[in-house]
């Protein structure tokens, strides 16, 4: 009886510790969203806006053209809590129409026609 006991608790200890190392390393944003590339050009909108206690904080919203792995062009609209670097390529993840996330990634870690369409478009 102790023995499953311990084993139980182990088991469960071992769940936990797992779960709570997923969490702190997994962004859920960027699970099962298609991702596309951009360059940034230039500063993004920048938009004002209060808290209810008066607090005022700032965004900058960008609309931009992505490309996908295979060159394939979207349009899309999202926010940074600050302004983006200029020339900063980033991997932009969308669910539905939606932007969940973004990264910076270096001009390397592009994919080819990634990386042809962006110097076309004079991205």
């Amino acid at each position: 009886m102790k023995k499953g006991l311990v084993i139980g608790a182990g088991i469960i200890l071992a769940l936990l510790i797992g779960f709570i190392v997923f969490i702190q390393n997994v962004n859920i944003n960027r699970l099962g969203a298609d991702h596309y590339y951009v360059q940034i050009q230039d500063g993004g909108k920048k938009m004002e806006d209060k808290t209810d206690s008066g607090e005022i904080y700032v965004n900058y919203e960008y609309t931009m053209k992505g490309f996908d792995e295979e060159g394939k062009e979207r349009t899309f609209t999202f926010t940074a809590n600050k302004e983006l670097r200029k020339q900063a390529y980033l991997r932009v993840y969308l669910k539905g129409d939606k932007v969940s996330s973004y990264q910076e990634v270096q001009a390397n870690e592009l994919p080819e026609k990634t990386k042809q369409q962006l110097e076309a478009s004079g991205q």
